[in-house]
């Protein structure tokens, strides 16, 4: 899979089948609209890629708009390369971009950069300057540029519509198997490990600590979780929140990898959520932590 940073694309990959999105989470609904795309571009014998921005726009409009991300973007291209595209295109999301109208959008990168040919979004796709641009205005302009618009029908689940925001909210709940079935995989997060203050290492349940940065933040608690680095799988149990018994004032995600005894400072580490066992709670001391920790990783090896 070729990787562009601006749509100038090479002569193999223009007239080709584009999907656009922001595609957080790559869920089942994303897959669907991929897979749709992939089938006309085999069909017809044409390139077939992806099209999504960064960072994501609504993050970009809004400052204040943090822990929003069911994936990070390493994580999204990892994703997209095992749908075996021929190219991602991902576009610098600023001010500048984002102040060219939809007509702009559809003459300087879908018709004269890319010279697309069909062109895959959602049914509630939004572009241009302040989102004016939509399906509408994209089936208006197929003749002038010379592009087929295909808009995918929703992929639904229990008669509900599959989107990132409604798996945000399952995430924010505590409800990960329920997200494992919407994303067709665990919900992970990478990261870096980061050095904490040694409790759990002192009171015989050594973490690897990690910040949750934009991720959205799941349901504050105990989960049964499995490890993955370059060197090992393992399974293991994860805290997700503030330590109230040592009165912290940081979200961490803290984890307790099973058979593993040793620094993994800096190292990168996947946490998948696997199953929420309890919500976080204050105890009076130490001895009442450690009697639950053992609990929950009981509960865990289940």
């Amino acid at each position: 899979m070729k990787i562009y940073k601006n749509p100038n694309l090479n002569k193999k990959h223009c007239n080709g089948v584009i999907a656009i999105g922001n595609f957080d989470g790559l869920h089942l609904g994303h897959q669907k609209v991929l897979k749709e795309a992939k089938r006309k571009a085999k069909k017809n014998k044409l390139p077939f890629g992806v099209m999504t921005f960064e960072p994501v726009p609504v993050m970009f409009f809004n400052k204040k708009i943090k822990n929003h991300r069911i994936n990070s973007l390493e994580q999204k291209k990892n994703q997209l390369k095992k749908l075996k595209l021929d190219f991602l295109i991902i576009i610098k999301f600023n001010k500048k971009f984002s102040s060219q109208s939809a007509e702009k959008f559809i003459k300087k990168i879908i018709f004269k950069k890319t010279k697309c040919k069909y062109l895959y979004v959602s049914k509630n796709f939004k572009f241009g300057f302040k989102r004016q641009g939509n399906i509408t205005t994209l089936k208006k302009f197929e003749k002038k540029y010379n592009f087929k618009n295909i808009v995918t029908q929703p992929f639904k689940n229990n008669k509900r519509t599959i989107s990132s925001t409604f798996i945000r909210k399952k995430i924010r709940l505590g409800e990960i198997e329920e997200v494992k079935k919407l994303l067709n995989r665990n919900w992970c997060v990478v990261g870096k490990v980061i050095k904490g203050q040694r409790r759990g290492h002192k009171i015989g349940f050594p973490t690897c600590n990690l910040k949750l940065n934009d991720y959205v933040v799941p349901k504050c608690g105990v989960y049964a979780v499995t490890v993955k680095t370059d060197k090992f799988y393992k399974n293991g149990i994860s805290n997700v929140g503030y330590r109230p018994t040592f009165k912290g004032q940081n979200l961490l995600l803290e984890t307790n990898i099973f058979g593993i005894n040793k620094n993994l400072y800096n190292k990168v580490i996947s946490v998948n959520f696997k199953k929420f066992i309890r919500p976080e709670k204050k105890f009076r001391n130490l001895k009442y932590l450690k009697k639950q920790i053992i609990l929950d990783i009981k509960q865990a090896k289940k």
